[in-house]
């Protein structure tokens, strides 16, 4: 059957240029994630409003900033950075504060936010 014309058996099958094509991706994804780490680095170091900026354009690409105040504290999502007494037991092993925010990378952690967490006084 030709499509075109062209019998589909004599067109050639350029696997070179697959190989680029992926080796280009490959290229793009870790610059990618070299840019999403520079930015990572700038914004612990940046004024609020650069902040703000930052986490924008970071959650354009689907990097997103955790912030985990009122959550449950979770060792495996959160990192604890301290604790603050509280005689509300109903606060006891949530996040009070979001001490620095952590962040996710279309599902995938990139950092932990480090918290601070509510404990029996």
């Amino acid at each position: 059957m030709s499509v075109n014309g062209t019998d589909p058996t004599d067109v050639a099958s350029d696997d070179g240029v697959e190989t680029i094509a992926d080796e280009l991706l490959d290229q793009a994804l870790a610059e990618r994630r070299a840019l999403v780490e520079l930015c990572l680095y700038a914004l612990d170091r940046a004024s609020a409003g650069v902040v703000e900026r930052i986490e924008e354009g970071l959650s354009s690409i689907g990097v997103v900033a955790m912030r985990a105040d009122g959550e449950r504290f979770d060792p495996s999502v959160h990192e604890a950075g301290g604790t603050v007494p509280t005689d509300d037991l109903s606060l006891q092993g949530l996040v009070a504060e979001t001490e620095v925010p952590g962040f996710c990378d279309r599902g995938r952690l990139l950092r932990a936010p480090i918290v601070t967490v509510y404990t029996a006084r």
